[in-house]
């Protein structure tokens, strides 16, 4: 895993990358404007039958470290199995 501790900015790609990392096969999308906020959409079959609060976690963990560093100030997420997603207006 990359090291982010004191890496200050962060770009979107990274934060992607980490939790295709620790999301394998899943469908990621980060929006950043000041490289400290970030809205991030991630669809993926991990996330069938838990609860929204389960999905976030499994996202949060996979972002972690860069979080721990502050890296990453903030994290709006969004998240969606593949079902939900397709059934998605």
């Amino acid at each position: 895993m990359q090291s982010v501790r004191g890496a200050g900015m962060i770009s979107p790609d990274q934060v992607e990358a980490m939790i295709k990392a620790g999301l394998p096969n899943s469908q990621v999308a980060v929006i950043s404007n000041d490289g400290e906020h970030f809205e991030v959409t991630v669809v993926s079959s991990s996330f069938e039958g838990k609860r929204r609060v389960q999905q976030h976690q499994l996202v949060y963990g996979a972002v972690k470290q860069a979080i721990a560093s502050e890296a990453i100030h903030a994290l709006a997420l969004n998240t969606f199995t593949p079902e939900e997603w397709a059934a998605k207006p």
